[in-house]
C-alpha cells in the first residue's frame, strides 16, 4: 500500500485542515526495567517452572500506522490507515 509524502489533513492545534508530511510510525523497543517488567522476571525465577502468562499469539496482520507532522505548527497526529492489512506500507517517490 503506498501513501503520498504530503496530505491535507484537519490539524487540531490549528483548527483547520493544513498539509502534513506522511511518515511511518515505527515502534520503539520496551524497557526491561519497567515494573511490570520487574515483575513478571521475579514470578519466573526460580525452579517452579511457568508461574504467570500463556505464549505470545502474534496476529497474522497488524493496524499499521502513519505520523501526520503539519506543516504550520509542526503538531504530530497518529493515524490508522485501513483495517489490518497484510500488505506494507509505503511512502510513494515523487515522479
Amino acid at each position: 500500500m503506498e501513501m503520498p509524502k504530503e496530505i491535507s489533513a484537519y490539524c487540531p492545534k490549528c483548527g483547520k485542515h493544513t498539509i502534513h508530511t506522511v511518515s511511518l510510525y515505527n515502534k520503539k523497543p520496551e524497557s526491561g526495567l519497567s515494573k511490570g517488567t520487574r515483575k513478571h522476571n521475579r514470578k519466573l525465577k526460580g525452579y517452579v517452572g511457568k508461574v504467570k502468562g500463556e505464549a505470545t499469539k502474534y496476529k497474522v496482520s497488524k493496524k499499521q500506522k502513519v505520523l501526520l507532522k503539519c506543516k504550520e505548527c509542526g503538531y504530530i497526529v497518529e493515524r490508522v490507515v485501513g483495517s489490518r492489512t497484510r500488505k506494507k506500507l509505503t511512502i510513494k517517490a515523487e515522479a
